[in-house]
């Protein structure tokens, strides 16, 4: 190798000196590699062959029932001030850090193969993309690599014409909850992880990479790391506008990213395409709007709740060359959640399936597929320049108080409502389910550094010639008092984003509220939907002492990041408290 790659040779020498593999294999990113793994893997029974003849190409993978979600108290940002890391963010010294996983990692490669990961974030042949090499143990995690990252020959070369890129140096371990550790060391473009080997935790170029560490390197290189979709919206004259949307885990992204239109909206030409499903780059482009980039090549998706109904190009897309995790398996070897049609023989954890075990297939069950593979994919994904976002979107679960849709007035309100977001928790996360969080734009697990240098680092956006997306909030899951929701959702959600897009550009009026505005009576589209008199007023309804209360629990909120807190959120709080307050 040439010497331009001296620093990643000297790297993967001191990792292997260290962990004491048996063999090096530097990967490719071929399909002869990947091929090979599968077979290995199934010989050793870390994947099981599901039926090749419904499911071509596609095996499951059982990880250990202790090891299935992110495990935030155990994922640390390591700055060497403990400041910088933030209240949002688990701290170690970094030295004290390096030295405590480093005598985990003392040769616990021993009787395994140490593969060597080159990998892009973002087409390979984009100026916004960033690359990074995974050092892992983990068969499993290579090929899941492969699926997730532009992996392999290429981005060496990628890595060899930069001559940067970030180090993750990852080992399963024993497995051991106790001997588990997922750091981050952002000021040196650093990962290891430890002990783990589910997908947050030990695919490094996903969360650990694309968000974490990115968005320490956005605040320094003048961009955003988001936790975010991004979708084209094509109407019937053929114009195409994209959406970026914020939500927490298993809260219907990549439903909304693979959304089917309506019949009717069908029938006049609405189309939508797919750019991405959880991680969105955005940059500012020389004509001051955002571009943004998936830096992600596949989709890393929640299971349970994707199913005919609620997403039927997802279906298609994990129909064929897909690694599934933890999910249960039918009588005829066909994987299987609940939701799907069929009886699950097996759960996912391999025992046969006993209702009293639980559910069949684990909450957070996984599938892992090319986003090549979905019918909505647009080749603009691969766009070097990106693509132009025109609206950013801010949700989260709530059962009540947030409507349907509301636009903030500016850049500054739309900022607040990034940073004011709420959500009841999902089991993608260790923890309890069904609990309010504050989840600032979503990005609550995964800012690399504090949360009011970041929400300083969004504000420093709006400068003169910019031409900022329109923001916007929205809720999906408001319920009635009988706990049925109002909405409902789905393709039906393009219904909210064409009103979004004509806000965009002029076409609505919209009705002005104390927190944002809303949609005027006959604004929604709403032909062919049958929704009962009174709900889409329920939808809308700003609920005054409610919110009220919701903006002195923000205030709370928000202070526990001071004294970085930036006051331009100090004040648009107090605004709209006031225009409430004056509204009573």
């Amino acid at each position: 190798m040439s010497s331009k790659l001296d620093a990643l040779n000297a790297w993967v020498a001191e990792a292997a000196a260290l962990a004491k593999p048996d063999a090096v294999h530097w990967c490719d990113g071929s399909q002869a590699e990947y091929d090979a793994l599968i077979a290995d893997m199934l010989q050793s029974g870390t994947l099981v062959a599901l039926n090749q003849h419904t499911h071509p190409g596609c095996y499951l993978h059982r990880s250990n029932p202790a090891d299935v979600a992110r495990v935030e108290r155990l994922t640390l940002v390591c700055h060497p001030q403990e400041a910088d890391a933030g209240p949002n963010n688990h701290w170690m010294d970094p030295a004290a850090a390096h030295a405590k996983i480093d005598a985990m990692f003392d040769g616990c490669m021993r009787g395994r193969t140490m593969y060597v990961i080159p990998y892009c974030m973002g087409p390979i042949d984009s100026p916004l993309a960033r690359c990074g090499v995974e050092i892992t143990d983990s068969p499993y995690v290579v090929a899941n690599m492969r699926i997730m990252t532009r992996m392999g020959a290429a981005a060496l070369a990628r890595i060899e014409r930069d001559g940067s890129f970030v180090k993750g140096l990852h080992s399963i371990g024993e497995l051991d909850p106790e001997r588990r550790w997922i750091m981050h060391f952002p000021a040196e473009l650093a990962i290891k992880s430890f002990g783990s080997g589910y997908g947050g935790n030990a695919l490094l170029g996903k969360k650990c990479h694309a968000l974490r560490i990115a968005s320490y390197q956005g605040r320094t290189e003048g961009w955003l790391a988001e936790h975010m979709l991004i979708v084209g919206i094509e109407n019937p004259q053929g114009e195409i506008r994209y959406i970026a949307a914020a939500f927490p885990s298993a809260c219907g992204k990549t439903n909304l990213s693979m959304l089917i239109p309506p019949e009717g909206y069908r029938r006049d030409g609405w189309k939508v395409w797919t750019v991405g499903d959880d991680i969105c780059w955005m940059h500012p482009g020389e004509d001051g709007r955002l571009y943004a980039i998936n830096p992600e090549a596949g989709f890393f998706g929640v299971a349970p709740g994707t199913n005919r109904k609620t997403n039927p190009n997802a279906l298609e897309t994990i129909s064929h060359d897909t690694i599934y995790t933890n999910v249960a398996v039918t009588a005829d070897n066909q994987p299987w959640w609940e939701g799907l049609p069929g009886t699950p023989v097996t759960d996912w954890q391999g025992r046969p399936y006993d209702p009293a075990n639980g559910p069949a297939a684990h909450p957070n069950s996984r599938f892992t597929a090319s986003v090549r593979q979905c019918p909505t994919w647009t080749d603009q994904a691969e766009a070097p320049q990106g693509v132009p976002i025109s609206a950013i979107v801010f949700g989260g679960r709530r059962a009540s108080l947030q409507p349907l849709v509301v636009q903030a007035r500016d850049w500054t309100h739309g900022v607040l409502m990034g940073a004011m977001m709420g959500s009841e928790t999902t089991a993608a996360a260790a923890g309890a389910v069904g609990v309010l969080r504050r989840d600032s734009m979503a990005m609550k697990p995964f800012c690399g550094y504090h949360y009011g240098d970041y929400f300083t680092h969004w504000l420093d956006f709006d400068r003169p010639a910019a031409k900022l997306p329109a923001i916007f909030q929205v809720n999906w899951f408001r319920k009635d008092a009988d706990g049925k929701f109002l909405w409902p959702g789905f393709g039906d959600n393009l219904r909210v984003l064409e009103w979004m897009l004509k806000r965009v550009e002029g076409g609505a009026t919209g009705k002005p509220t104390p927190i944002g505005t809303v949609p005027a009576p006959g604004e929604l589209n709403l032909e062919g939907l049958d929704l009962e008199p009174g709900r889409l007023e329920a939808l809308l309804t700003v609920d005054q002492a409610g919110w009220q209360a919701e903006l002195a629990d923000v205030e709370t909120y928000l202070e526990s990041f001071a004294p970085r807190l930036p006051e331009a959120l100090r004040r648009e709080r107090d605004r709209i408290a006031q225009a409430l307050a004056a509204s009573d």
